[in-house]
């Protein structure tokens, strides 16, 4: 691996000692909020160059030590074998620097818009929608991330055909990004008669969570419809439009809300729009990023897939980096799902590191 340079290093210790130094001071509040993100990003990674440099220093020193011909015999051996233990530990140090002072995607830090839709497999599509959906929720209830339905269309057997959904929380997006992507199920529906396993598919899109300060909305480019919301009838139907459509008029978006609510469906539709409107633009400024999201997600057929469910061998598999876990219940209750990610995260950072070193 190439050598990272020390004018880079020295110039983030430099910042770091800044960033303390003006939290000590008077600040407003909008101030001290984002020196102190900074200094919360900055200050794990001062400590991982802290510690390579007490560890090349003593390195350093132990070197010394063994090259000196006229020192004590039993001294040098000493030297030797802490020299052995401590050069493999200041390669793992320099490989976790590395890994932090990679390009970090601005969007890691944020909530998530997840929508999830069912694809290729008519109602078995549908439920296997919302299976995923609740996988997604019990990931969200372990990581202490709050889920808000936005959006949701079920058909009569329980399943999903579409359900959009908030996820926030710290670092949502750094973890869910990588689930984008078609997903497929095999497995014996509960609607076949004869045993016959089945495949179907769902696609699922992770969008970083937009806020006002993030993109400019004209209220110009909107038109928002109020409708009564769908009820299942007798006295308990919905008399007064609450329900609420906004058209994004530039883009052609356009987001329904039904609940209770006129004011919160407002906004959690606001909320889906700018999300999405965002992603727009995102892909308007990034044409090969557009790309990749379009190849990920497809069209949701079956044959276009990032991962496999497989029921009856109670396996998953992830296509991207060949990996197969034989825990399929665990993944579904949300359990398992960090090993996936992990090593998803992991084969990132990894393509991310050789693209360096090739001077990319």
């Amino acid at each position: 691996m190439n050598a990272i340079p020390e004018d880079k290093l020295t110039m983030l210790v430099e910042r770091w000692s800044l960033v303390q130094h003006e939290l000590s001071g008077t600040l407003d509040q909008q101030s001290f909020a984002r020196l102190s993100k900074e200094f919360a990003s900055l200050n794990p990674i001062v400590e991982t160059i802290q510690e390579r440099e007490r560890l090349e220093a003593e390195v350093a020193g132990l070197k010394v030590m063994t090259e000196d011909k006229g020192g004590d015999a039993e001294m040098v051996a000493l030297a030797r074998e802490e020299l052995g233990e401590l050069e493999p530990k200041l390669v793992e140090l320099d490989h976790a620097l590395k890994l932090q002072l990679l390009p970090k995607d601005n969007a890691d830090d944020k909530s998530v818009i997840l929508e999830v839709r069912a694809g290729t497999g008519g109602d078995e599509a549908a439920l296997f929608a919302a299976d995923l959906f609740r996988m997604y929720c019990r990931y969200a209830e372990l990581h202490k991330w709050s889920v808000e339905v936005i959006e949701v269309a079920e058909n009569n057997l329980g399943g999903y055909r579409e359900v959009v959904a908030a996820i926030r929380g710290d670092s949502v997006f750094a973890r869910l990004k990588f689930e984008s992507g078609v997903h497929r199920v095999q497995r014996v529906p509960a609607t076949e008669s004869s045993g016959r396993i089945h495949t179907s598919a769902a696609t699922v899109a992770v969008l970083p969570e937009v806020e006002d300060v993030d993109l400019n909305i004209r209220p110009e480019d909107l038109r928002i419809d109020t409708m009564r919301a769908s009820g299942a009838g007798g006295q308990h139907v919905n008399k007064t439009e609450s329900a609420v459509r906004i058209t994004h008029l530039p883009t052609g978006i356009m987001v329904v809300s039904a609940e209770k609510s006129q004011h919160q469906n407002r906004r959690l539709a606001m909320q889906v729009i700018r999300s999405r409107v965002y992603e727009v633009e995102q892909q308007k400024a990034d044409t090969e990023r557009a790309e990749q999201r379009r190849d990920q997600v497809g069209s949701g057929d079956r044959s276009q897939r990032v991962r496999t469910y497989n029921f009856p061998q109670g396996r998953v598999t992830d296509h991207r980096i060949n990996m197969t876990l034989h825990k399929l219940d665990a993944v579904l209750q949300g359990e398992g799902l960090d090993e996936l990610i992990d090593a998803l995260v992991t084969d990132h950072q990894t393509r991310q590191l050789a693209a360096l070193d090739d001077g990319v």
